[in-house]
């Protein structure tokens, strides 16, 4: 069965071909009521760790280190890991969406979440 994992901002409206919609922030995105999001899965845990989602604080400079360092959290921790497992095996059912609230489409851990699952599928 083909993976299909799919990235887009929880701004955006949901479609039906979103397949399973999961929010991987570690805070539920402003102005953003529940039912209009239609999350099926708010995985917190898989988003960077508190500590270097502050540091990096969204500065593009300092996207190449937040990447290095994010995958390194999905690699080695193993609560990372048990949350890519679950993705990856949610993918082998129906088509995944990763919702994230960030403004900066380009430098933000959502598109280092969708490149490493890839990588790994």
């Amino acid at each position: 069965m083909k993976q299909n994992f799919k990235m887009k901002r929880i701004y955006e409206t949901p479609d039906s071909d979103d397949g399973f919609r999961v929010l991987i922030d570690r805070l539920w995105p402003r102005g953003i009521k529940k039912e209009v999001a239609k999350v099926d899965l708010w995985m917190k845990e898989i988003a960077p760790s508190p500590e270097l989602r502050k540091w990096f604080c969204h500065d593009p400079e300092l996207f190449p280190q937040f990447r290095k360092n994010y995958l390194k959290e999905l690699k080695e921790d193993p609560l990372h890991k048990e949350q890519v497992d679950i993705l990856k095996q949610k993918v082998m059912e129906e088509p995944v969406t990763l919702l994230y609230a960030a403004k900066d489409q380009l430098h933000n851990h959502a598109i280092v979440l969708y490149e490493f699952l890839l990588e790994k599928n």
